[in-house]
């Protein structure tokens, strides 16, 4: 089993679930973040003075899927998230050892 974490532009999340959803992944957990990669921010201007963001909004989707799943997956993200713009996100795969369902006790592919 693999963990996606994939950090995207928030108006990109409602596309990249349902894009998901085809595929048959329904569980993700999803967090509202900040952060700047080669961005670096941008400046904004608010009452006539000028003032620097250095963390952007961004949202992080973590998913826990299976193997067999791990690339078409991958490929639906980055063909939904992707606007060509700089920050875009990233997209982060970790090996995940033993999954417990805390309900029913169910472990790794079955608790997923």
């Amino acid at each position: 089993m693999k963990k996606v974490e994939a950090i995207i532009k928030p108006f990109k999340l409602d596309d990249v679930r349902e894009s998901l959803a085809e595929i048959g992944i329904t569980g993700m957990t999803v967090l509202e973040v900040k952060g700047f990669g080669r961005q670096k921010g941008h400046t904004e201007l608010y009452r006539g003075a000028e003032y620097m963001v250095d963390f952007l909004p961004k949202v992080k989707i973590e998913l826990v899927i299976q193997d067999e799943l791990l690339e078409q997956a991958l490929e639906v993200i980055v063909d939904t998230a992707r606007t060509g713009k700089i920050g875009d996100g990233k997209i982060f795969v970790t090996d995940i050892e033993r999954v417990i369902r805390i309900r029913t006790g169910e472990e790794n592919e079955e608790a997923v």
